[in-house]
């Protein structure tokens, strides 16, 4: 899957952090942000995985904001931007594969048994009688 370079808004601004009077005169931090909703580039299906997973991170109008001030040069700001964009989208558009059922071996079932019967055992033996 690949988001189109046109559903991207990228918006430079200024950064705070290290750089010294560098920071205070030019913009490196840059911010990424894509329509999940109005998106082309994902099916049906998909727009309702990633809405589904990205909930915490998205606006109101269904907009996924990414942000990178890491570095002194926008170049890398962007790229960096752009990288962590993609990670959360492949990760939110991940399947999970569906749960087999098992079930518990016999020897495992023996051992929870056994450990509720010495519980149990112990129990009563607490309350057993009054030899006072």
């Amino acid at each position: 899957m690949a988001i189109p370079r046109g559903e991207l808004v990228v918006r430079a601004t200024r950064a705070g952090g290290p750089g010294g009077q560098h920071v205070n005169t030019s913009s490196t931090r840059v911010e990424i942000t894509w329509n999940v909703r109005a998106s082309v580039a994902l099916t049906t299906a998909q727009r309702a995985r990633a809405l589904l997973a990205l909930a915490s991170r998205l606006d109101s109008d269904g907009v996924l904001r990414v942000v990178a001030s890491d570095t002194r040069s926008q170049l890398q700001n962007r790229a960096l931007a752009e990288e962590r964009l993609a990670a959360l989208v492949r990760q939110a558009l991940v399947v999970p594969r569906p749960r087999k059922k098992t079930r518990p071996t016999r020897a495992s079932v023996e051992r929870r048994l056994d450990a509720k019967k010495r519980s149990g055992a112990r129990k009563r033996d607490r309350r057993a009688g009054s030899d006072d």
